[in-house]
């Protein structure tokens, strides 16, 4: 069976992929903190038709190796961690991220911490801060921000140190934390927003906002998506392109073939 024709299966599959990551990225285009992914692709081994020889003492050069290649596969689906643009809301306990890092939430029911670039957070019945799933939000020291009662108005710093007016007293003792990886593009994501720490993102140092490292807090702001349009539906062309091209292997290889198939009759 002809080669080219399982190169461009491959070629179809792996573009059906670069098309699957593309949709996702444009169906998240307004989605608050999200990163947008990238596909890789990486060429198969080659088949080795015959080795290289070196220069002779006759006189005669060298020859270089003869290969066929076998196609490509997918090398990896990279998350882009550039900075989103920040949109201005006002509303006091939106805020976002200038620089690295992310936020740190908890499971209530699990105690797992995930990890999260979407700054829309809320006050619970109790006074908890959290996010829009009810995750806590925890502190630098990985504790929940809590006990935020009865206030007669609340405002957070670039430092993360959320102000609390209460009958004309002044609490400023809560802070909001950020954690930093050695390889953010190696967190997980695990969907509504949320990342999950793997062996590849590094250890998670827990750090104040604005200070070693990590980005600043920006209050009654959200970090908008770092997808761009045009270059999507500039990728989604040359994806459908190359998915037609791979195809049109397919055919001609049957076209071959049918061809071959035919010289007996």
């Amino acid at each position: 069976m002809l080669r080219s024709m399982y190169s461009g299966i491959g070629g179809m599959k792996n573009f059906q992929t670069k098309l699957d990551v593309i949709g996702n990225n444009i169906a998240n285009v307004n989605t608050y903190g999200f990163k947008k992914g990238r596909t890789v692709f990486k060429d198969l081994v080659s088949q080795q038709i015959s080795g290289a020889s070196a220069p002779t003492t006759t006189g005669l050069g060298g020859t270089n190796p003869k290969q066929v290649g076998l196609g490509a596969t997918l090398g990896a689906i990279d998350t882009v961690q550039t900075q989103g643009s920040l949109q201005t809301t006002g509303r006091t306990l939106d805020v976002a991220i200038s620089g690295n890092g992310f936020l740190m939430v908890q499971d209530p029911t699990t105690n797992e911490t995930f990890y999260t670039r979407a700054g829309n957070l809320y006050l619970d019945g109790n006074g908890n801060l959290v996010n829009e799933d009810g995750y806590y939000v925890l502190d630098n020291t990985g504790n929940k921000i809590a006990s935020i009662t009865n206030a007669d108005s609340i405002s957070i710093g670039a430092d993360g140190k959320i102000a609390v007016v209460t009958n004309g007293t002044l609490n400023n003792s809560r802070q909001i934390g950020i954690a930093v990886f050695p390889n953010p593009d190696g967190l997980e994501k695990v969907g509504n927003n949320l990342y999950r720490a793997t062996p590849n993102s590094g250890v998670v140092a827990m750090k104040i906002p604005n200070n070693g490292g990590a980005g600043k807090l920006v209050s009654g702001a959200l970090e908008m998506s770092n997808v761009d349009l045009s270059e999507e539906f500039t990728e989604m062309i040359v994806a459908q392109r190359g998915f037609q091209a791979n195809s049109r292997i397919i055919t001609t290889s049957d076209q071959i073939l049918e061809e071959l198939v035919n010289l007996k009759r």
